[in-house]
């Protein structure tokens, strides 16, 4: 569980002493593809850090549309802004592959914060990273056109040359969290291999092949997409 911990960024920010509490309050979950996490509107269980795998954490609308609002792959947390206001599930979690993750339950965690001033500004300085992620996808959303989308989030998510990603178990659910229909995702896919900016591995993962190149589209500097 130490390693799980000690990789995410949500904790980067906490020091070796607030890692070991929190790790000793910590449990260890499997949860198969498929698996439904937990549910809008339930007790939130606590903080979840992913270690291996990846969880959509959704929204249904009143038609029964779903609509994806993260994706949270290793090193990633989810929960954690329930499980820090001490209110329900504000959506679903589902594992979209074999995922392994830490949970630090909701009340010992708080009381944590509650009593560990040191620890509650860390975790702070974590909660302002989340946040200008999700100021980023709004730009994206409301500024990038479809295949710019792609490209950054590529970049966030895999970061670099040796990291990749599974397609299939993703592609419908990152469509969905980008606003955009499979066939433009997958349209914008076929134009970032086409410009060897990204490849598919042996095994069909996904890898960054030009990582200056794939920035460029991301912020627009490409004027071919």
């Amino acid at each position: 569980m130490a390693e799980i911990v000690n990789a995410c960024g949500f904790l980067s920010q906490v020091d070796p002493q607030g890692r070991a509490r929190l790790l000793a309050m910590a449990s260890y979950h499997q949860f198969p593809k498929g698996k439904l996490i937990f549910r809008q509107d339930e007790p939130c269980p606590g903080v979840y850090i992913v270690g291996d795998g990846r969880v959509r954490i959704y929204k249904v609308g009143p038609s029964g549309k779903e609509h994806v609002l993260h994706l949270a792959g290793p090193g990633q947390t989810f929960a954690e802004v329930a499980a820090i206001g001490g209110f329900a599930c504000p959506a679903f979690a589902e594992a979209i592959e074999p995922t392994d993750c830490v949970l630090l339950p909701s009340a010992p965690f708080k009381r944590e914060l509650d009593e560990r001033h040191q620890l509650c500004l860390q975790i702070i300085g974590g909660l302002t990273s989340w946040v200008r992620q999700l100021v980023g996808l709004m730009e994206d959303l409301v500024l990038r056109d479809a295949t710019s989308r792609v490209a950054r989030y590529l970049l966030n998510t895999l970061g670099s040359r040796e990291a990749s990603v599974k397609l299939p178990s993703l592609k419908k659910h990152l469509a969905s969290h980008l606003n955009l229909t499979s066939e433009t995702l997958s349209r914008s896919l076929r134009r970032l291999e086409e410009a060897e900016l990204i490849e598919r591995t042996s095994d069909g993962r996904l890898r960054i092949a030009d990582p200056d190149g794939l920035e460029d589209v991301s912020v627009g500097k490409a004027p071919r997409f």
